[in-house]
């Protein structure tokens, strides 16, 4: 059951789309993600996707994550939105956002999906982008866990457009 209801939230959140202009709301790009998770002590990975401007800087990035270490492994989906405080993509720009995710996390022992727990987080985060040439974009993020999340994860990522 637990597998089903992951496929069906990542197809979802990361189902192939049409790019579309820069403008507004709608599928940018997508690109993987990588860092280090701090109680639990974990190496992290991940994807996530751009999906546009929610509003004026407002833009919608979720992402999933697989960590492992501390005798855990911690599937995260998240929804997450980010206010971008500069729009020249060729300076180093800070940004602020937050979001809300679906946590599980099993033992080594058991794995991922068998006798695992499932929990609702809160987090807010804070970063630096900068557009490359191309448009693909490289960033470096710290996240702060609010509830049933991770306390701090530090990631760095890659978006490809």
């Amino acid at each position: 059951m637990k597998r089903s209801v992951i496929a069906i939230a990542a197809l979802a959140v990361f189902a192939p789309l049409t790019a579309t202009a820069q403008s507004g709301f709608g599928f940018r790009g997508w690109g993987p993600r990588l860092g280090l998770t701090m109680d639990p002590d974990q190496i992290h990975f991940g994807v996530h996707a751009d999906f546009g401007n929610l509003g004026s800087g407002i833009r919608f990035q979720p992402n999933f994550e697989l960590g492992f270490g501390d005798d855990l492994t911690l599937g995260a989906l998240n929804a997450e939105a980010a206010y971008r405080f500069n729009e020249n993509w060729e300076s180093w720009s800070p940004y602020l956002g937050g979001g809300v995710g679906l946590n599980i996390v099993g033992s080594d022992d058991d794995g991922l999906l068998d006798n695992s727990d499932t929990d609702v987080g809160a987090s807010v985060l804070g970063g630096v982008e900068r557009g490359l040439s191309g448009g693909d974009r490289f960033f470096g993020e710290v996240k702060l866990g609010l509830a049933d999340s991770p306390d701090v994860k530090f990631t760095v990522g890659w978006t490809f457009y």
